[in-house]
């Protein structure tokens, strides 16, 4: 078992929107009201998994106690909001940019593929035609992005813990797992590597777990770039952002679009490809 020689690696994932494409009745419902465009995937990769929860616990506690925030409604305990665990979309904003200036400072790097969901539904269309019995099931879009978005991060450490954020009441937890190691062999059998590392997986909610609540703030930040064209909050987030992958934006390569350092993602290089935007 793990010991202090170990090296160990400690990934925190969760997604922003969400991988439905249709309604009760069989209806396509991208566009609708409260139905995202796009499906993002996010990691957050942590080497120092403590430093991070206890910043961001004392963080909360400091904002809790400051008279300022003293009758915000989402920072009641009633709420079950603020109080409990930070949330982008639920803080407002003078917590927010709190909690981003404190990511911005730490030791962490974020990966993300993203999805645009009309791209998805000619793909399921296309294999209707060709196989009639086939039903579209989102946990199929989710896994696949795991696939992709783990594909190189799985070889270099001893054992690796990912925290996957709980989603729904199924216990997804061997489908995940499954998903990990076919990326995992995937590497290897392309490399010619073996790859002996091992994988513990946790799925948590974001109040039992700080890299849960970082991950959501990196998610929330893309997520506003590509729904509502707002830059700011990635630009802010940039140095901390490791790789995203657009797989749907295929102009120069059918794999997609990745953007990093070297090719920062801004509204303009978006702006630049239309469909979905």
């Amino acid at each position: 078992k793990m010991n202090s020689s170990n090296r160990c690696r400690f990934y925190f994932v969760d997604e922003a929107g969400d991988p439905v494409l249709f309604g009760k009745r069989g209806q396509v419902i991208i566009n609708t009201e409260g139905c995202s465009r796009f499906f993002i995937l996010g990691i957050l990769d942590c080497s120092q998994p403590g430093a991070l929860t206890n910043e961001l616990n004392n963080l909360r506690q400091n904002l809790l106690a400051d008279p300022y925030f003293k009758k915000v409604p989402s920072m009641q305990p009633e709420a079950g909001k603020t109080y409990f665990a930070f949330h982008a979309k639920d803080d407002i904003p003078e917590v927010r940019h709190e909690v981003f200036s404190m990511l911005r400072k730490a030791d962490v790097k974020f990966l993300a593929v993203v999805r645009r969901k009309e791209r998805v539904l000619e793909y399921v269309r296309q294999r209707n035609m060709s196989d009639p019995l086939y039903r579209y099931n989102p946990n199929e879009l989710y896994d696949y992005m795991v696939r992709v978005l783990f594909k190189n991060l799985l070889h270099k450490e001893e054992y690796y813990e990912i925290t996957f954020a709980k989603r729904g009441n199924q216990d997804r937890t061997e489908a995940l797992r499954a998903s990990l190691i076919h990326a995992q062999r995937r590497f290897a059998e392309k490399w010619g590597k073996v790859v002996n590392s091992e994988i513990n997986i946790f799925a948590k909610s974001p109040t039992e777990s700080a890299g849960l609540q970082a991950v959501d703030y990196f998610l929330w930040s893309l997520q506003r770039l590509y729904e509502r064209h707002e830059e700011r909050y990635l630009e802010y987030l940039w140095p901390n952002y490791r790789l995203v992958h657009d797989l749907d934006d295929t102009r120069e390569a059918k794999y997609g679009i990745y953007y990093d350092k070297k090719k920062p993602l801004t509204l303009a290089a978006l702006n630049d490809f239309s469909p979905g935007i």
